[in-house]
């Protein structure tokens, strides 16, 4: 299981807008922290849509900053 801690502090400190990346290629993008909350073995995302994802720590692969293009490709 991947360790959360990392996600945890990323939301924590000095927050930079992220992207968590899933081993079925779907991305969710997290704006502000308030958008995410991270249990022990999984992460509840809300969507633009005001959906709420819950994502297996099984299952993310990567968490990136956010970058441009990401920023683009989503609007």
């Amino acid at each position: 299981m991947l360790n959360l801690n990392p996600i945890r502090e990323r939301l924590a400190q000095q927050f930079k807008p992220l992207v968590i990346h899933l081993s079925d290629g779907r991305q969710f993008r997290i704006p502000h922290p308030d958008f995410t909350a991270v249990g022990r073995g999984v992460v509840s995302v809300i969507d633009t849509r005001d959906v709420t994802h819950t994502l297996d720590a099984l299952h993310i692969v990567s968490v990136a900053d956010e970058t441009r293009a990401t920023k683009r490709s989503r609007n």
